[in-house]
């Protein structure tokens, strides 16, 4: 097949594309900048010039292909506190793919997120599926479930639609993400913090595997398919607070929720919640089977300390 990839060159598409290109496939990358561009030919893929703006760039790229995975989003205008004009931006560009997919039986693959979808119980492939079941989520998960939503329902349209949700650690040596960024808080605090008594568990899942099971999907998910991309289930937030302390040589300490926002900052309002998930229907349905080393096996193997965290 001949994919198009946004977020080609990003955290998860520069392992994706390897994958794919070693599957057979032929990788078409959007490349923002010349780097970018440079580092997808160095591995084989071609590339087109642009941007999630240039509509026209998208959609001939789109049509001209056998199928697109969407992993790009703007994450400089999410963190620079206009999170809703990103994911706007976002949301255009899935509809704008579905009109060059539609009717054409094509799939169209988006990565969506795993965090805050269910209470009290780990999450399932059918949590967030209608549009009744966001009112609960958080701001963000839920306009990010909206444009998800809009994807699944392009399988009327006789589009291969997925939405593969992606946990908060998509981790690996040289992740920028929220592991990162708890190691710098604890450096700028002192301590290793977590809230409460850290019991809130968040899902995770190794940056190879994740790859794969993006191309797994290409490959084989049913049109409207919502896949689970973790490995594990739940890793308790204390458990990472502890290794944090350890390789930094800094003392945990559970945080108050009322102080939270101000030791965490950006990151408090998902490093509360308790989001388990399930992917033993996402295993099943595409055989995926997760090889990589677990969270706290990642951790410990010290390359998330050698560059001071964020």
């Amino acid at each position: 097949m001949r994919v198009f990839v946004t977020g080609a060159s990003g955290w998860i598409g520069s392992a994706l594309v390897p994958e794919l290109i070693d599957a057979g496939h032929e990788v078409v990358g959007l490349a923002r900048s010349d780097a970018s561009a440079a580092a997808l030919t160095r591995v084989g893929a071609d590339t087109v010039s642009g941007t999630l703006d240039d509509v026209d760039v998208l959609r001939a790229a789109a049509e001209a292909s056998d199928g697109v995975i969407h992993l790009a989003f703007k994450h400089d205008l999410a963190f620079s506190g206009a999170f809703q004009d990103a994911a706007d931006a976002d949301r255009r560009t899935v509809e704008l793919f579905g009109e060059a997919l539609a009717g054409s039986g094509r799939p169209l693959l988006i990565a969506s997120g795993l965090i805050g979808l269910a209470t009290g119980r780990p999450s399932t492939e059918d949590d967030g599926r209608t549009p009744d079941a966001l009112s609960a989520l958080p701001a963000g998960p839920r306009t990010r479930m909206g444009t998800a939503q809009v994807v699944l329902a392009l399988a009327d349209r006789n589009v291969r639609s997925s939405v593969v949700r992606l946990p908060p650690t998509v981790h690996g040596d040289g992740d920028n993400g929220f592991m990162a960024a708890l190691i710098g808080i604890a450096r700028d605090k002192g301590v290793s913090g977590y809230i409460g008594d850290g019991t809130q568990r968040w899902p995770a899942t190794h940056r190879d595997d994740a790859a794969r099971l993006f191309r797994l999907a290409l490959e084989g998910a049913p049109a409207g398919s919502v896949l689970h991309a973790n490995a594990e289930d739940g890793v308790p937030i204390h458990s990472v607070a502890e290794v944090i302390g350890r390789h930094l040589d800094l003392p945990n300490r559970s945080v108050p929720p009322e102080e939270a926002a101000e030791h965490f900052t950006w990151l408090a309002g998902f490093i509360g919640l308790d989001s388990p998930a399930s992917s033993e229907r996402t295993r099943a349905q595409l055989g995926w089977n997760p090889t990589g080393p677990g969270l706290i096996e990642d951790l410990e193997k010290g390359h998330y300390f050698r560059n001071g965290g964020q």
